[in-house]
């Protein structure tokens, strides 16, 4: 996958105070991983918004600091935003271990063109955007990609077993849930439906999964 880089700096100033960080063009963000000490450090905002632009949340970024020669590798955790501006105010880093899996939603990204779209009346259902994996910091995607080229025909549908990736990638996601689908217009509304309540069905279920694990680690 790929790594990038940011140059950040230890931050002395927290609480109310961080306000005029911001005013001198300075982001205050966090740096905390299980077993590792958390650290605030400040960054500038034309930098951190040129990573921002190029990162997601699985995009391992190796972050430099200026009295330190070890860098860390961390993974983009949270981001808070001005309500006004869209502007970040604040980011909260976490420190991977390089030696430990980790699971993440990783964004589904659809390639080529499904000869069933030039069909009259139907059109592509989609069912899932995203998917659960696991796999070490430098083995996570950016994205995964979907050709759905292969749809040609009304009710072909694709599914999480369908997918191919590295075998250095463990798929959490139920392999027998839909993707995407090739609907009748008229059944597009009630499938969508359906598919929408599954998909609360199922992001309930890997919620309790993982409450659950967090619950045995402890």
């Amino acid at each position: 996958m790929r790594r990038l880089e940011l140059e950040v700096s230890k931050r002395t100033v927290t609480g109310k105070k961080v306000r005029f960080l911001r005013r001198g063009g300075l982001i205050p963000c966090n740096i905390y991983g299980r077993g590792f000490d958390s650290l605030p450090v400040q960054v500038d905002v034309r930098k951190l918004g040129h990573l921002l632009a190029r990162a997601g949340g699985t995009d391992l970024i190796s972050i430099k600091m200026t009295d330190s020669a070890s860098p860390a590798n961390v993974l983009i955790r949270d981001i808070q935003r001005n309500p006004m501006t869209g502007e970040p105010i604040h980011v909260d880093f976490y420190q991977v271990n390089m030696n430990e899996k980790l699971k993440a939603e990783v964004p589904l990204v659809f390639i080529g063109e499904a000869p069933a779209s030039k069909l009259k009346n139907v059109s592509l259902l989609h069912a899932m955007n995203t998917l659960q994996i696991e796999a070490l910091p430098d083995d996570l995607p950016h994205n995964i990609e979907v050709d759905i080229s292969v749809l040609a025909v009304p009710e072909q549908s694709l599914h999480v077993k369908d997918i191919k990736v590295s075998d250095k990638i463990t798929i959490i996601t139920d392999p027998d849930q839909m993707i995407i689908k090739v609907s009748e217009v008229r059944k597009a509304s009630e499938e969508a439906a359906t598919v929408a309540a599954e998909g609360e069905e199922g992001a309930a279920a890997e919620k309790e999964e993982a409450a659950t694990a967090k619950e045995e680690k402890k």
